[in-house]
């Protein structure tokens, strides 16, 4: 009887476990965001879902919001992707510029950006930036992300119950993709 029953227990939860561990190590994974850094666009403590298999299938893309894991800090940031490979990044005017042209950025609040560069980011690399920016460690401080850094997009928000919704590239939070 209790052979049995130890065995159920094992061929229920074993694969269960399994499953888990697979998706969070491939699929989709929770986190939260930590600090202000993000701000307005999200908010610290805010829950998201991080979806890791769109970046198997394409690049990231300008707007993307992404947690990268960078060594010299100790938990994986959440960052706005803002330069793409080959692209020249600079800062002045208070404004960002990517090769040249003024970079439209609807979601941030009004601050005062340090100029900075200009930087060219090499192959293999993106420019990421908090939407915070006086608040923000990121490019402009560790320089641009290897690819192989980026632990995957953060693609959907859960919580609070108020912020439940797909997060888009404008900064907006929705429930369509």
């Amino acid at each position: 009887m209790l052979y049995g029953f130890l065995t159920e227990i094992v061929d229920t939860i074993l694969p269960a476990l399994v499953i888990a561990v697979l998706i969070n190590l491939f699929v989709a994974q929770g986190t939260y965001v930590h600090g202000q850094s993000m701000e307005p666009s999200l908010h610290t403590d805010q829950r998201l879902i991080v979806e890791k298999v769109s970046y198997w299938l394409r690049a990231p893309r300008r707007g993307d919001i992404v947690v990268v894991r960078v060594p010299e800090y100790e938990i994986p940031l959440i960052k706005r992707v803002i330069g793409l490979p080959g692209e020249t990044i600079r800062i002045y005017e208070g404004r960002v510029w990517v090769d040249g042209l003024p970079l439209d950025e609807e979601y941030l609040a009004d601050i005062v950006q340090r100029d900075y560069g200009p930087l060219t980011v090499p192959e293999g690399h993106v420019f990421v930036m908090g939407d915070n920016r006086n608040q923000s460690n990121d490019s402009r401080f560790f320089g641009p992300v290897d690819l192989d850094q980026i632990e995957g997009r953060a693609w959907l928000s859960y919580w609070p119950p108020q912020e439940f919704g797909f997060l888009h590239s404008d900064g907006t939070v929705g429930l369509l993709p």
